[in-house]
């Protein structure tokens, strides 16, 4: 998702200081857009890599990840690592593509001639509350499936290929095929103990 959809809304509709993290896209390219929003008071790009966060402990009420968490969130130690930057009794929240049930390695048949190697890193929603639980550092709220999630999600590619984003028509293809007996959208919320 680019940054400018998830931080702009954030923002405005709540009135929020967002500091936008972003990888794959520059600081400087992001201000442009940030600055053609006229969210220059509220908005900050900040380009990182999650392992190496510029924050200070405790820095943040909030911090939320739409649609990138499982690229780094399955290491054992992360979710130890991003809490810092969270003050105590600070809110965790996570929206990213995921499984209605674990797979365990299995894949559906209607699946399993299609999945993409990097999809294993999509979970159920009961994988990501024992996953963030077993580190006791914060208190769940919420470990579910968004509901039409997978139709969300298809939209959303629908959309960036029509509007000439990067997109993939096999990841459409797969839902369409799927119609969300398998994959959806999970989200994850927790507090800071």
């Amino acid at each position: 998702m680019p940054l400018q959809m998830a931080s702009d809304p954030l923002a405005r509709e709540f009135q929020l200081q967002v500091w936008a993290t972003d990888l794959w896209i520059g600081a400087s390219d992001n201000w442009k857009r940030i600055c053609a929003a006229n969210m220059q008071q509220q908005v900050f790009p900040i380009h990182a890599e999650v392992h190496a966060l510029p924050f200070a402990n405790g820095f943040f009420d909030a911090i939320v990840s739409l649609d990138a968490y499982h690229y780094f969130g399955t290491d054992d130690l992360y979710i130890g690592y991003i809490s810092q930057f969270v003050r105590p009794g600070g809110t965790i929240g996570i929206v990213v593509p995921g499984v209605l049930d674990e797979l365990n390695g299995e894949l559906p048949d209607h699946l399993a001639s299609r999945w993409p190697w990097d999809w294993w890193s999509f979970h159920s929603p009961s994988w990501w509350r024992r996953h963030w639980e077993k580190m006791g550092l914060l208190d769940m709220e919420v470990a579910d499936t968004i509901p039409e999630g997978w139709q969300h999600w298809l939209k959303w590619l629908e959309i960036c290929m029509e509007e000439g984003y990067p997109s993939s028509q096999e990841e459409v293809d797969i839902l369409r095929l799927d119609a969300g007996r398998t994959l959806g959208f999970t989200r994850v919320v927790g507090r800071r103990k």
